[in-house]
């Protein structure tokens, strides 16, 4: 195989579930001259270090992901957007071989087209902290204290929109009022989701 990286393979010898699809896939990025790398665990596909398409999987399929898949014009209608809040990255799924045998040209069209969208210099353009919604539990917590309102304005636009995710999440109120309790002192101390 061309242009294989030693330090990705066993991403494809450890796989128990779609071996011969990652395989596959594999071959047909390759094929499109991508470099191989490893990136988040996963065989990440580059052109001049920019990410382009990664392999990754899941119980019931397993995908190429376009990083700016959104871009892509995607005629054939296969692109997936994997959650409402992802806003840059596209998938294409498959359960079986025989999908990704049947897609070949296609998927070789979508990965051109995705090189040279990177080779243009396109940017998604990402929402912004202040386009997300703020659930009402926090509004609250925010009017009623104002040091808290200090301190979340003065995070970072990613750090306030990691928390306005986090807190969007959960379906009962109660739960979000519980979530935006127990990060209250991060944010306090200026800190992240993850700090």
């Amino acid at each position: 195989m061309n242009n294989t990286n030693p330090k990705v393979d066993w991403f494809f010898t450890k796989a128990k579930q779609w071996k011969e699809e990652y395989e596959k896939l594999r071959m047909i990025i390759l094929d499109c001259g991508l470099t191989e790398e490893l990136k988040w665990g996963v065989p990440c596909y580059t052109f001049e270090d920019k990410n382009i398409i990664l392999i990754h999987g899941f119980r019931e399929y397993c995908a190429v992901l376009f990083h700016k898949g959104v871009l892509l014009k995607d005629p054939k209608k296969i692109l997936i957007q994997q959650t409402e809040n992802v806003q840059s990255a596209r998938q294409i799924r498959f359960t079986n071989l025989t999908e990704i045998y049947e897609l070949e040209p296609v998927l070789k069209k979508y990965i051109m087209e995705a090189i040279e969208v990177e080779k243009s210099g396109v940017k998604v353009e990402l929402k912004t902290a202040s386009e997300y919604k703020v659930p009402e539990e926090f509004q609250y917590k925010l009017d009623k204290i104002p040091a808290l309102k200090t301190a979340f304005h003065a995070l970072s636009p990613g750090r306030q929109k990691s928390y306005l995710f986090n807190f969007s999440q959960p379906k009962l109120s109660k739960t979000r009022e519980a979530r935006i309790e127990k990060y209250i002192p991060k944010i306090l101390d200026g800190k992240g989701l993850d700090d």
